[in-house]
């Protein structure tokens, strides 16, 4: 059965974040190599919402589903304009660093480690859904 909790749309909630995915996957119920990078997976996503769908102050819903070998952990930020990370640009990570544009690397990152990404905005609802295989760690 799913679990959920809103956090305040703020950089200072990471703390809050963490510890709610601790008690929630953590405890050596899934490998702690997969929960760091879902850890570091919703903290990225997290950090480009408060950062970039600022037209909202209101809370952001993260929701987990861990069934059999899969988890899934979705992030909802309410009554906001619509930026889908999975049409992000490609990062070509063998540019040298004076030839990259600025951005695009965390979710370069995020689309590595997790096995699917989904997105869906709907009322002006953006959800991210993170889906990672628990018999892998690779992405």
């Amino acid at each position: 059965m799913p679990i959920s909790r809103s956090f305040p749309k703020s950089i200072e909630a990471l703390e809050q974040i963490v510890d709610f995915l601790d008690s929630s996957v953590g405890g050596g119920k899934i490998d702690p190599e997969i929960v760091g990078m879902m850890q570091l997976a919703v903290e990225e996503i997290f950090v480009n919402m408060v950062k970039y769908n600022d037209s909202s102050s209101n809370d952001i819903r993260i929701e987990l589903d861990h069934r059999a070998d899969i988890l899934r952990i979705r992030l909802t930020d309410f009554d906001v304009d619509r930026f889908d990370p999975t049409e992000a640009a490609a990062v070509d990570i063998n540019m040298p660093l004076s030839e990259r544009r600025a951005g695009g690397l965390g979710i370069h990152l995020v689309k590595t480690m997790m096995d699917q990404i989904e997105y869906e905005y709907k009322d002006r609802n953006s959800s991210v859904t993170l889906i990672k295989n628990l018999n892998s760690t690779g992405g």
